[in-house]
């Protein structure tokens, strides 16, 4: 059996065009098949498969700088972000709108939404690591409950329906399909729109009929998801920015 070779990986600055200086984890991996540049919560990534040399990878970048750019510029009107304070005003995003963290003094640790608000009931004294596994059970229950909805009116049609499916934190992902017919989906979702979500679970779904991203594919997205497009656009513009939201609550 031959051996795999395994990754190379270098960290490179790249001058973006509105001036910022940023830092790519370049990666020559022996099992990629094509030229990849993606950005997830750790930063952006240019993988390299073999046989391509670091001139055609350098100007793959070059093409995809500006692209590069949008995805890491950051929305000045959206609310500051990050790992909840107990008391401290905050704001929360649960499927596509902003939710006001409202705290109150409870006889045990719990998160629910309320309307526009979050209420979170707290007990005199609450570990930080309590706090943040409380909100990551209630996102996950959430996003439980709408895959649990949407779920059943696309299986007709499939051959069979997925074997299982988790719903975890991806760091770049929004989701797959395994061999073995599990599906995975990222929790991050919870805090999309619940278009953007419904289309990666269509998405999903759709690769138990063709396990590619071929034509025939985008076809079968499109008979049961019209706005597929317009839903992956948003993930493309704005993904980076619920990952990194939910990493901050709860990691």
């Amino acid at each position: 059996m031959r051996r795999v070779r395994p990754q190379q990986r270098d960290t490179i600055p790249v001058r973006l065009p509105d001036g910022r200086e940023v830092a790519l984890l370049r990666v020559h991996d022996p099992r990629a098949r094509r030229l990849r540049l993606l950005v997830s919560e750790r930063g952006p990534r240019l993988t390299i498969p073999p046989g391509a040399s670091n001139d055609q990878a350098q100007r793959f970048l070059d093409q995809h700088l500006g692209w590069l750019a949008d995805q890491l510029e950051e929305d000045p009107q959206a609310p500051a972000t990050g790992p909840l304070v107990p008391g401290e005003p905050a704001q929360v995003r649960l499927r596509g709108e902003w939710l006001d963290v409202r705290w109150q003094f409870a006889r045990w640790l719990h998160v629910a939404q309320d309307g526009q608000a979050l209420l979170i009931g707290l007990p005199d004294e609450v570990r930080p690591d309590a706090l943040r596994r409380t909100l990551h059970e209630f996102y996950l229950s959430q996003a439980r409950a709408d895959v649990g909805r949407w779920l059943p009116r696309y299986l007709d049609g499939l051959p069979h329906p997925p074997r299982e499916w988790k719903i975890r934190p991806l760091t770049s992902l929004w989701g797959s399909l395994s061999a073995s017919g599990t599906m995975s989906l990222d929790l991050a979702l919870a805090l999309a729109p619940p278009a953007a979500f419904e289309y990666v679970l269509v998405h999903e779904l759709c690769h138990l009929l063709q396990a590619n991203h071929s034509p025939a594919f985008w076809h079968e997205v499109e008979l049961r998801f019209p706005d597929w497009r317009l839903q992956r656009r948003w993930l493309r513009e704005e993904g980076m920015d619920i990952k990194r939201e939910l990493r901050q609550l709860i990691q």
